[in-house]
């Protein structure tokens, strides 16, 4: 059974002031998602499903529309802010913010039937992490419960533009991931250290822990987990304008309720993302590095 690979591609790119999803920043035009979905491929999944909003279905069409779907099956899916679970009713009409990843995930639940994995659209996230994702889906395709997360190096992944939040990982000595602290504002200092800007307490860290960028490898069975989750979180914070149901969080629950076990598959390879529109030009020279040195083609789909 090939699994599917599932993009998380309706984010508004607040930080970025734009829909950094369709935005060129490879070569010849070649967005992150490209590379992303060329990287699938060759790591032997088997379809792809891409989660939107319906606001940008044309635009997001237009940029990818015709350009795979002879090599990977396509599908799309909508998260819109007012799908909630059977019996959740939530009335916030100042909301503007989408429910987060988490109840992105959630909308997918009828489109995908196979082992999969999720992943943002605007990060790159290298060849080899896909072939650990591939190699540990098709390994555990079967067993309920049993995830991963593909882990990168707390340091390699800052901004120099500005703060970014980060999922921190906490494993124990097999491996496994045991907890997740959500840590905002995480930036190199001017003295060299990195830490989280708390008001009162900051966080100092050494740069080699590892983080999540949300590269999970999941089974069908963790639908029901999420939505009871998810249920719970429209409960409690559904009236609040901005708070988000964030998946590394969920799973980071499911673990401590003994519902799953996460094992952290620590990837080589160099992650690249975007969270400021300045991070843009970085991004591409190191992406264009790639293809100097054959990683990529020039052209991922001729």
């Amino acid at each position: 059974m090939k699994p599917t690979l599932l993009v998380l591609a309706a984010g508004v790119g607040s930080r970025y002031g734009g829909l950094k999803q369709i935005d060129s920043m490879g070569v010849n035009g070649a967005t992150i998602v490209d590379y992303s979905v060329y990287d699938a491929i060759r790591a032997g999944f088997g379809k792809v499903v891409f989660i939107i909003r319906k606001s940008i279905e044309a635009d997001f069409k237009d940029v990818f529309g015709g350009k795979f779907e002879h090599l990977i099956p396509t599908e799309y899916v909508f998260q819109e802010m007012d799908f909630f679970p059977e019996g959740v009713e939530v009335s916030n009409p100042d909301r503007t913010k989408p429910w987060g990843t988490t109840h992105a995930l959630w909308c997918a639940r009828n489109e995908v039937k196979e082992p999969f994995a999720v992943l943002n659209a605007d990060d790159h996230y290298g060849r080899q992490s896909f072939e650990l994702a591939a190699g540990f889906l098709k390994k555990n395709h079967s067993e309920k419960g049993k995830y991963a997360m593909i882990g990168y190096r707390l340091d390699a992944t800052l901004s120099d533009s500005g703060t970014v939040a980060r999922g921190v990982c906490e494993t124990n000595d097999d491996g496994f991931l045991t907890h997740i602290v959500e840590q905002p504002d995480i930036a190199r200092q001017a003295n060299g250290t990195i830490a989280c800007r708390l008001e009162s307490n900051p966080v100092v860290y050494a740069g080699n822990e590892s983080v999540s960028m949300n590269f999970w490898c999941l089974t069908p069975d963790v639908f029901s987990l999420v939505e009871t989750r998810l249920i719970e979180f429209f409960k409690e914070k559904g009236h609040e304008p901005k708070s988000e149901c964030l998946l590394p969080t969920t799973i980071s629950d499911l673990i401590q309720a003994g519902q799953a076990s996460v094992e952290v598959l620590q990837t080589t390879s160099e992650w690249i993302g975007v969270t400021y529109q300045e991070d843009k030009m970085l991004a591409s020279q190191k992406i264009k590095a790639l293809v100097d040195k054959s990683e990529y083609p020039a052209d991922l789909w001729k």
